[in-house]
């Protein structure tokens, strides 16, 4: 989409970016989103990227950075309108000097370069593939607002000049930077020649002229010994308003200037030359680092790390300076459009002013700080407000009021807000010096707030003022990663990072509930993902389980416990390879009762509630990382309430799953809300809203729920057998459909006797014996254990509502009970080479392989072991022979019969590719980008 309507030819009307105007952005109608989930609200920014004004005066609009996501946002009306197009969190933006054009870029795969008007908030150019490699670091827009300039990320770094205004991927020209140059990450152009620009790192600052001889830079020296003086190092440069001269701030507190060696003007002659600057002076401006450079009309400003804003004239001299006592270091400042009326009233912001016979008036501006702060200040000295403040550090930790539209936020720099998600306001907030907050829970009525911190504290809060209730506790040895409460907020039970389990017990000693310790359980081996209190089935007395990486289940006897003695009830292994991430018990579906388990292997199973059997094993959502944390949405609808709604987070995504659970991949939709990864997960009340915390990225965002949509396109997937038929390969009409459909049959022929002679029953079953043969046919390997899963699901599936097991089972419910078990994503190359890695050892030529006798001694005795027999039987048949017997003892772990049978075919020492494909016989897949 071109930039104008005059670059394309044709009548600009017709554009709605011709037509924009400023502000119209919050002008149009909200109507129902299309989507399952849409952002609705962000909390929080990227306190290291600037902060810019778009718009004062009546209207304060802001323009800021959170994680993907670029957020124009109205102060005083209390709106926000978000520029979603990039997939990785963006590293760095810059804006046109009318304030229209904003361009943006990330570093990351897929990398884009995205112009956008912020007037309508449509992009107007995406850039693809504009640094492959690592993206783009730094980023600049010329004066005239035609040309970009961009450095990658990557360890040698690209500079490319775009003319975005052009629909190309290429740039106008590039150049590459020597390593020794130190890491460029700040860029901006001459305002007075866009073919001029310069940039900086620590270390080294690079002047650039491009034209038709391509782009051409010189790179002047400067040390310690130049002036005999502590140079420090550098933030950030511009060029001077006389043209002839450039600045470069340092985190000494003084200025560089470099002078070009001949005087050069933007001239065509002079254009296609390079050119050369040298330090002239190194200009001592104050003790503090300086932090943020720039020029401004007439005026040269600088920001330090105390937060001061200086204002200089070209020689240098100071004219004014801004100072706030809580103000820390300055990351970015933006002026505003307009110019402020004369000075009026007492000053809010400390001034002091270099002597003159006029009064020095510049424009309003605001102020960023890297501990994000953003300010307001005007500069006739009347007021210097606070416009937010929001987290410093990883926000990992939020909780939904039970009964209220309100959501606690809390972070690592011990900042804890409550906020009102329906007024979109801020309501109470409490700072926690001693450590960071790491997990946050509601109890069941709403009166209390626990929260878990990074040194095994626990506090318990009032869910209002956010003051104590009692005294903070400090059993865990490590940070407290979960929390939660009883349904009759009776108990409190935490996890922490040393694998434990606490619990504390309410007491009423006045009338008002306290809680006490009760007692804590070392009772996992690796990292707890989940504790659950539930109900008992046949009491209303609550049930504690806790889930961890080590694949057991643990639930705790609450009521034979005592001071200082947790008792485990039950531990069961609920995964053989697979590792269980999160856990919920499922809806009351069905007569029987169910607890959800979602694993790493894409998988979510069902495992009975009393006996922890696993009763179903499904194909859970595929969205390029498995399921972290799950949550059974609360639904309002009255009209079906057999209707309920999963929500979830993986490492970057939310999403929504219908349920029941079946495999079907239409029934879940999922949207990148963090790119750098997701810490936490929470859902309204009312089931109308979902909220993600970032961790790193310091963002909560609030997405709106429309599950309307997520069932419309569940409908358009298709019904019954149809969204399972596209998950074969070649889908129903394909060749693997039909090859399936002949080993059912050849299943049907071998049940009843392939000898017989009597007329045969045709049937559309098979018996469940034959599911392992069938399955194995077709390429699905399963364990034992799994076979015994996979028998057991159909063998018990109506035997609650029936009391009667089933004996055989369909060609489509096989079809289901393949999908559902193989694994998601087919054979894995990388597996084999992971157990070759842990099992093998370094040959001579440096490739990891398994000793012939080794290996036929783990397949025996490790694991689910073979006896002699079988493993004799399996690697003749592999290799194509018929086997010739087997050792006297079965049970035996002597390798030496199945050795000598296979001492000729099967190399002594063998690699995972000669396992792979000479053994097994299976395709070995290209190596992975």
């Amino acid at each position: 989409q071109q930039r104008s309507g005059e670059d394309d030819g044709h009548d600009g009307s017709a554009s709605l970016v011709w037509a924009a105007t400023p502000g119209m952005l919050f002008q149009e109608d909200k109507q129902t989103r299309p989507h399952p989930l849409s952002l609705s609200w962000v909390l929080g920014y990227n306190s290291s990227l600037a902060v810019h004004s778009l718009m004062d005066r009546e209207d304060w609009v802001l323009l800021y950075v959170s994680s993907h996501t670029v957020v124009i946002h109205d102060i005083l009306g209390n709106r926000q309108y978000h520029l979603q197009g990039h997939t990785n969190v963006i590293s760095c933006l810059c804006v046109s000097e009318d304030r229209r054009w904003v361009a943006t870029a990330d570093r990351g795969p897929d990398a884009l370069i995205i112009v956008w008007d912020s007037f309508s908030g449509i992009p107007v150019r995406t850039i693809f593939e504009s640094h492959p490699e690592d993206g783009v670091s730094a980023i600049a827009i010329s004066q005239d607002a035609k040309y970009l300039a961009t450095i990658s990320a990557g360890t040698v770094q690209r500079v490319c000049v775009w003319k975005w205004t052009l629909p190309t991927e290429k740039p106008v020209c590039s150049t590459e930077l020597r390593p020794e140059f130190g890491y460029q990450d700040y860029v901006i152009f001459n305002p007075q020649n866009p073919y001029e620009f310069v940039s900086n790192s620590k270390t080294q600052v690079i002047f650039y002229l491009w034209g038709d001889a391509g782009l051409q830079y010189s790179t002047p020296l400067l040390s310690s010994q130049t002036f005999n003086s502590v140079v420090g190092r550098f933030s950030q440069s511009v060029f001077h308003f006389n043209n002839s001269q450039a600045l470069t701030g340092t985190s000494a507190g003084k200025l560089v200037v470099w002078d070009a060696v001949s005087p050069h003007t933007p001239s065509k002659e002079l254009r296609v030359k390079p050119h050369s600057m040298k330090a002239t002076k190194l200009v001592p401006m104050q003790k503090a680092s300086l932090t943020v450079l720039m020029v401004f009309e007439s005026c040269i400003v600088t920001g330090d790390v105390k937060g001061q804003v200086k204002f200089y004239d070209g020689e240098l001299q100071l004219l004014a300076c801004y100072s706030h006592s809580k103000v820390g270091p300055i990351q970015s400042i933006s002026f505003s459009k307009t110019t402020p009326e004369p000075p009026g009233a007492s000053p809010a912001c400390s001034t002091s002013c270099t002597a003159s016979s006029q009064p020095f008036v510049a424009r309003n501006f605001i102020l960023s700080t890297s501990d994000a702060t953003v300010l307001h200040v005007a500069t006739d000295g009347t007021y210097c407000e606070k416009v937010m403040e929001e987290a410093k550090k990883a926000v990992n930790a939020i909780a939904c009021h039970p009964r209220q539209a309100l959501v606690a936020v809390g972070s690592h720099c011990g900042l804890l807000k409550v906020w009102d998600y329906q007024q979109t306001k801020y309501l109470v907030s409490r700072i926690f010096i001693e450590a960071g907050i790491q997990c946050l829970c509601y109890d069941p009525e709403g009166y209390f707030l626990a929260a878990g911190f990074t040194d095994g504290s626990v506090y318990i809060l009032d869910a209002i003022s956010l003051q104590s209730i009692c005294k903070e506790f400090k059993f865990s040895r490590g940070p407290v990663t979960h929390i939660s409460f009883s349904h009759n907020s009776e108990y409190l039970a935490t996890a922490d990072e040393k694998y434990s389990v606490t619990v504390y017990k309410a007491v009423l000693p006045n009338g008002s509930r306290c809680w006490k310790h009760l007692a804590g359980l070392r009772s996992h081996y690796k990292p707890i993902r989940s504790i659950l209190f539930g109900v008992q089935l046949d009491s209303n007395e609550p049930r504690l389980l806790s889930l961890g990486e080590d694949r057991q289940l643990v639930e705790y006897d609450l009521n034979s416990s005592s001071k200082d003695h947790l008792v485990a009830l039950h531990r069961d292994r609920v995964e053989q390879v697979a590792v269980p991430l999160c856990l919920a018990w499922y809806p009351q579906l069905s007569t029987e009762s169910f607890i959800l388990i979602a694993n790493n292997c894409y998988k979510v199973k069902l495992y009975n509630t009393t006996t922890k059997m696993c009763r179903k094993t499904l194909l859970g959502p595929t969205y390029g990382s498995p399921l972290e944390k799950i949550q059974i949405l609360p639904t309002t609808n009255t009209t079906d309430p057999q209707k309920c709604y999963l929500a979830y987070i993986t490492k970057d995504k939310v999403g929504l799953q219908i349920l029941p659970v079946d495999g079907n991949p239409h029934k879940s939709s999922a949207f990148i809300c963090h790119p750098d990864g997701v810490s936490d997960l929470a859902s309204s009340y009312d089931g109308r809203y979902v909220f993600t915390a970032g961790g790193d990225d310091c963002a909560v965002m609030k997405w709106e729920v429309n599950l309307n949509a997520l069932d419309a396109a569940a409908s358009l997937g298709g019904e019954d057998l149809i969204p399972f038929y596209n998950l074969l390969d070649g889908g129903r009409e394909g060749e693997f459909f039909r090859e399936l459909e002949d080993y059912f049959y050849y299943a049907q022929l071998r049940s009843h006797g392939i000898d017989t002679l009597e007329t045969r029953q045709v049937s559309t079953h098979i018996p469940l014996e034959e599911i392992p043969s069938v399955m194995r046919a077709i390429g699905f390997y399963p364990s034992e254990e799994k076979i015994e899963e996979m028998i057991n699901e159909v063998k018990f599936s109506k035997y609650v509502d029936t009391g009667e097991q089933v004996t055989k089972i369909s060609l489509g419910d096989f079809i289901k009970l393949y999908i559902n078990h193989r694994p998601a994503f087919g054979l894995s190359m990388k597996k084999i080479e992971r157990a070759f890695q842990v099992l093998g050892y370094d040959n001579e030529n440096g490739d990891k392989v398994i000793d012939r006798g080794d290996l036929l001694l783990l397949l025996q005795c490790r694991g689910e072991h073979m006896t002699e027999d079988e493993l004799a039987q399996c690697l003749t048949t592999l290799m194509g022979r018929h086997p010739g017997g087997g050792g006297s003892e079965p049970d035996t772990c002597d390798p030496s019969g199945a050795a000598a049978l296979t001492e000729e075919e099967i190399p002594e020492e063998i690699t995972a590719e000669i396992f792979a494909a000479d053994i097994l016989g299976l395709p070995i897949a290209e190596p992975e980008k």
